[in-house]
């Protein structure tokens, strides 16, 4: 039952509402696409006189850890495994026109966030649905369905990834395992959990500042990392890069067959693939990242709105871009080695490439995203539980995270995986709603600061 509902929700469903709003929203900001230069300048640009927790650079990096994780990486290998070479080019254009709804929902947020007593700021789409669309019952379903959500992407799927790596690497065969509770538990898995459950308990307990900080040292150091490793390769396969492109954009369009076993089936199945893949990937339309955003240092919504939009820009049309070439350039060269092959394996088998440290940067780049995830998703569940109930409820919360970690790392997810999609699934539909009842506000404010040139201005 399950698995209809996720596949129903995450089938056509939510690819044609999401990519719907993201080109519905392109058009409503007139191609806010064509500043994102501008954007990039300005997230690292110090903004003086503005009100908020953290700096506008800090919210991007803990916005970017909740986005950049296993999915640039795992899902990137699935997508082409089940869509072919297409999907590539289909998640990257996801991630073009998903730049406008980022920036839109990111907007609406800002300008709908509350000031509490302690003069801290707190903001999201359960505000917007609340103060916009004067549906407070629509932003607790929004509340709720991120709470759970959290438990599941943002902290059961993340530290089992963690585990699994460590698992694959430490020990391949299984071999070293203990009975707990009648039930046979990798020894790996089980320090995962009993280590990292305490280093991130430490982290969320610090709240925003501390998990923006970190995110702020993490986050340039494992995509640089990570990106370097992928340049690395398509250099070592300079050849097979133009006929990777020509195929990948070749296969999008018509029924190809990909050496090596691996088909696109169809347009349809490349689509499919390719667009939620990126969709889950950015999370534009999801109404996660702009909780942290409302935290941000900014004099108006539209500044902070366009230095959220580049997350997208960075996740999606750079890193999955990324991610898909070397797989496809690597299949071209050496497609007996990828036969058969998905998700994971496919990226093990592209960076076993690079001489001696390809295994230890894919290693270290998933386990750092999936890390760097974790405290980014708790603010989001911790945001919602505030807006449900008050303050006190967030340490229950924040107690039952840490356990949820720990259980993960040493339990069978695949439900977990299944939730998950669905909870994500239904969060995007209240804050779509909001996006594009409000699309009138977006186009208004971006008129008025950007292309008027008041972006500077406190008005």
């Amino acid at each position: 039952m399950l698995n209809k509902i996720n596949d129903f929700l995450w089938g056509w469903f939510m690819i044609l509402l999401l990519s719907g709003t993201h080109i519905f929203m392109t058009i409503k900001t007139r191609f806010i696409q064509r500043k994102i230069f501008k954007a990039i300048r300005l997230s690292v640009t110090k903004e003086k006189s503005a009100n908020g927790n953290i700096s506008p650079f800090q919210s991007l990096m803990a916005s970017l850890a909740s986005t950049i994780g296993t999915g640039n990486i795992i899902g990137m290998g699935t997508a082409i495994a089940l869509g072919g070479p297409g999907a590539v080019f289909w998640c990257w254009i996801t991630g073009v026109f998903g730049i406008a709804t980022k920036y839109s929902e990111t907007l609406l947020a800002l300008r709908h966030r509350i000031k509490k007593r302690d003069g801290t700021f707190s903001g999201g789409a359960m505000y917007i649905l609340e103060y916009g669309l004067h549906a407070k019952w629509l932003g607790c379903l929004f509340a709720v369905f991120c709470v759970l959500a959290s438990f599941g992407i943002g902290a059961g799927i993340q530290i089992h990834a963690i585990s699994d790596i460590f698992c694959q690497t430490l020990d391949p065969q299984n071999d070293h395992t203990i009975i707990l509770f009648t039930y046979r538990i990798s020894t790996i898995s089980l320090l995962t959990g009993l280590i990292t459950a305490p280093i991130i308990g430490a982290i969320i307990f610090g709240g925003i500042k501390y998990i923006a900080r970190l995110c702020e040292i993490i986050v340039p150091v494992m995509a640089l990392l990570y990106i370097s490793g992928c340049v690395f390769i398509i250099l070592i396969n300079k050849e097979y890069f133009i006929p990777a492109i020509k195929l990948i954009l070749k296969s999008a369009f018509s029924v190809t067959a990909f050496a090596g076993g691996i088909t696109g089936t169809s347009i349809t199945a490349a689509a499919r693939y390719g667009i939620s893949r990126g969709l889950f990937s950015n999370e534009s339309g999801l109404g996660s990242t702009p909780i942290i955003a409302c935290s941000a240092q900014s004099r108006n919504a539209v500044r902070q709105a366009l230095i959220s939009a580049t997350a997208t820009f960075w996740d999606t049309v750079v890193v999955c871009l990324l991610s898909g070439v070397v797989l496809v350039s690597s299949m071209l060269k050496t497609p007996y080695e990828f036969q058969e092959l998905e998700g994971a394996r496919l990226m093990f088998a592209a960076f076993k490439q690079i001489p001696f440290a390809g295994t230890f940067i894919l290693v270290l780049g998933i386990v750092m995203f999936a890390f760097s995830t974790i405290p980014g998703w708790s603010y989001y569940g911790e945001r919602c539980v505030e807006y449900l109930f008050d303050e006190k409820a967030v340490v229950l919360y924040k107690k039952i995270f840490i356990a949820v970690l720990f259980i993960s790392s040493i339990i069978s997810l695949d439900t977990v995986w299944t939730l998950s999609d669905i909870f994500n699934a239904l969060m995007a539909i209240p804050n779509i709603i909001a996006v594009l009842y409000l699309s009138d506000t977006v186009s208004i404010e971006t008129n008025h600061y950007l292309y008027n040139n008041r972006l500077d201005s406190f008005d």
